[in-house]
């Protein structure tokens, strides 16, 4: 009976390998799987290591997905991501970044306040995408993580003084739009709220209009919560 149940395990994880090696096959359908059936979870990552580019990805994909939809099935592996945050890979490195974004909110053994300092040093990365993951993840991590509030928001209240001095100035304006979006997520709890909305208006003579433009939608939002400010 045994034997059987091993055979037909082999069988699944080896579908699961084939099925991350088609093209056709997305991984949201092999997120489901995986979701139902939890044995699956170490094919996936396995592939993060593949040397097929298809695998690969996907398989980092695909945990994505799985964070999102079922944090607590990857937080035991979250040592595993951050890991990739060191990845060579910028792809793997993003994907890492939005994973443990993720699994703050099931952080029941304080484990990001541990590595902290690792994942907002990826600010100073010389990627503006690695940069837009990171401060696109803040607004959920501080809601999950209400007691480093503070730290956050002075993270990225201070971020073009930690941006590394080769970066464009559209990209400077693009991660400074990113940033309203973020405080934007969690401004109730902030305390020393006075010094954001003080950042807000800075950006309002912004040269892109897009960052303009949602400096003018928070201090709308702003307003209408507290019109006195």
């Amino acid at each position: 009976m045994d034997s059987r149940k091993n055979s037909e395990r082999e069988e699944q994880n080896l579908s699961i390998l084939k099925s991350l090696a088609k093209k056709e096959v997305k991984a949201e359908y092999i997120a489901k799987d995986v979701l139902k059936n939890p044995s699956l979870l170490p094919d996936l990552l396995t592939g993060v290591s593949s040397e097929n580019a298809r695998i690969k990805f996907k398989s980092a994909k695909t945990l994505r997905i799985i964070s999102e939809e079922n944090p607590k099935m990857l937080y035991s592996k979250m040592d595993f991501f951050t890991d990739l945050l060191d990845s060579k890979n910028k792809i793997l490195r993003w994907i890492a970044i939005d994973v443990i974004g993720n699994l703050a909110s099931v952080d029941s053994e304080n484990k990001f306040h541990k590595i902290f300092e690792k994942y907002y040093s990826l600010l100073s990365d010389e990627s503006m995408i690695t940069i837009g993951h990171v401060i696109d993840n803040s607004g959920k991590i501080t809601r999950a993580k209400q007691h480093l509030t503070q730290k956050i928001t002075s993270k990225l209240l201070n971020l073009e003084t930690i941006l590394k001095p080769y970066l464009t100035k559209e990209c400077r304006n693009i991660l400074l739009g990113k940033v309203i979006l973020a405080l934007g997520e969690y401004f109730d709890q902030i305390q020393n709220k006075d010094e954001v909305i003080s950042f807000a208006k800075t950006q309002l003579n912004n040269n892109r209009n897009a960052t303009k433009k949602k400096a003018e939608s928070f201090l709308r939002k702003i307003m209408k919560k507290s019109p006195r400010r």
